[in-house]
């Protein structure tokens, strides 16, 4: 059974407006530089896994490290799911909806809930994933999701504590899992011992 997301509006429905209310006043450019990174911004975050793998297998990591690094996207879509979830038991209409606010985006339709925010868990679970891996990715993914979670108040998504809970989701979901991920380093071992060492190994 679904219940009501904290009243919403109530909680900070007032700087959601100030926000929203900022974007309006802000040049086009930069309202349409802000538009393309929360609408594309999680793609950054596929290419620092993907570089993250690849400095690794070069590298020649240890069979723990190598693991973590292999699980960065698991973690991730195990974070966007356990977000899905929380959303499904809240009926928190977007506040876009409810403060009938001029946005940057197009407001989405009603039933597309609002809380929490999906991007924000997606991009924190990224971050603190690749923070663990240690291969200082993590200095351009952390202030990344910041950036994503940002975005979507002042697209107007999203309310502010949306985001904030979305990104604590991606850190409680991430942080535990990463490193629960070194556990399958044996795994990694036998793995270089077969067809699959190019996944592992550079050589």
């Amino acid at each position: 059974m679904s219940v009501p997301a904290f009243g919403g509006a109530s909680i900070d429905g007032g700087l959601y407006t100030w926000i929203t209310g900022l974007a309006q006043h802000t040049p086009h450019t930069l309202n349409t530089v802000i538009s393309y990174w929360t609408d594309y911004g999680l793609v950054l975050f596929a290419a620092l896994m993907v570089l993250g793998w690849w400095r690794a297998r070069r590298s020649g990591a240890g069979a723990g490290a190598m693991a973590m690094v292999l699980a960065v996207p698991v973690v991730v879509v195990v974070a966007y799911l356990a977000n899905d979830v929380i959303k499904s038991f809240f009926d928190e209409q977007r506040p876009c909806q409810t403060l009938h606010t001029v946005t940057v985006e197009a407001c989405p339709g009603l039933g597309d809930w609002s809380f929490p925010s999906n991007h924000s868990a997606i991009a924190a679970a990224a971050a603190v994933a690749l923070v663990l891996c240690g291969s200082g990715l993590g200095r351009i993914a952390v202030p990344a999701a910041l950036l994503m979670a940002a975005s979507r108040i002042w697209v107007g998504a999203h309310y502010p504590h949306d985001v904030l809970v979305g990104l604590l989701v991606g850190v409680v979901v991430g942080w535990p899992l990463t490193l629960l991920a070194r556990r399958a380093a044996p795994a990694v071992e036998r793995a270089r011992a077969t067809r699959l060492r190019p996944l592992v190994a550079s050589r």
